[in-house]
């Protein structure tokens, strides 16, 4: 397995992990999921709901990779990167602007 020293490396390698429509949809429904929680937490004064977080999060992702992709999640090895990536994958998702890093992955 290749070993990633910048995160301008990892980026491409993690949307090749994210290949299928299918995978990234699931860690887009967990990562909403996670920015909701927080949003509930901080309008409610709940702040168990913050605990949640990671559950809502890692859940769907953990799935899609397990079931979908055949793949082991990049969260294992790189952890920091990859809650990073994550969140700028969905991002670039809500903004319309993740087909062209796609396609300079070689995923679409």
């Amino acid at each position: 397995m290749q070993r990633y020293t910048s995160f301008a490396e990892f980026w491409p390698f993690y949307l090749r992990e994210h290949s299928r429509a299918l995978t990234r949809a699931w860690h887009y429904t967990g990562t909403s999921l996670v920015v909701l929680l927080a949003l509930a937490a901080l309008v409610t004064g709940n702040f168990l709901l913050f605990a949640m977080m990671p559950v809502a999060g890692y859940f769907f992702a953990w799935i899609s990779h397990w079931r979908i992709e055949r793949n082991r999640p990049a969260t294992f090895t790189y952890p920091l990167w990859s809650l990073a990536a994550d969140c700028r994958m969905w991002a670039l998702w809500l903004t319309g602007r993740l087909g062209p890093e796609l396609r300079r992955a070689g995923v679409a």
